[in-house]
């Protein structure tokens, strides 16, 4: 197998996998408005037909660097890493999921597994797999799609921060917020 259809197949496997348990979901007892959700949507769909085009918008992009294929297996590695961190997270968020910015009915602040370590792991996930498979590309628009869904995530995890401080009360998000950082382990904790 090459490294390039083994990260083709790895997004593949997680799209259908991730949707596909969608229903494991708690009913929604408040959500944000759709207007607030618009540039997150936005951003990571365009970044996402810059970084998985369907063609090569009919030009010969230049690839910015050749790697070998030791390097190419690291990346398809980290982007496995991500994925894993990201479905952690998932399964430790249980039926609190949702697809979009909500409130479950009966929800509460998880704050063990990997929401110990980050505030928003299951973006943290993501970007890893986006900049391992942006890098791994190498190209123009790879590299402005890994960027625009990267925005799109940090867009999302910050309309999700507003939302569940006002939605679970501003002293038990703060306090969260303080210990936890928002994205990068380690990083700053109140973003």
């Amino acid at each position: 197998m090459q490294p390039r259809f083994a990260l083709d197949l790895l997004w593949v496997v997680w799209v259908v996998s991730w949707y596909a348990v969608a229903a494991w979901s708690d009913r929604v007892g408040s959500r944000a408005s759709s207007s607030s959700q618009v540039a997150y949507r936005v951003l990571a769909i365009l970044g996402a037909l810059l970084l998985f085009p369907r063609s090569r918008f009919g030009h010969s992009w230049i690839d910015f660097w050749n790697m070998g294929p030791g390097v190419a297996w690291a990346l398809v590695t980290v982007a496995v890493a991500g994925f894993l961190f990201a479905w952690w997270a998932r399964i430790t968020l249980g039926a609190l999921w949702s697809s979009s910015v909500t409130k479950k009915a009966d929800h509460h602040l998880v704050e063990t597994g990997p929401y110990a370590i980050v505030r928003h792991p299951i973006y943290t996930g993501l970007m890893l797999a986006i900049v391992a498979t942006a890098l791994f590309k190498g190209t123009l628009p790879a590299l402005v799609g890994g960027a625009l869904m990267i925005a799109g995530c940090w867009s999302k995890a910050r309309l999700e921060e507003r939302f569940l401080r006002e939605e679970l009360g501003s002293e038990t998000y703060d306090s969260y917020r303080r210990r936890v950082p928002m994205l990068v382990p380690f990083g700053p904790k109140a973003a």
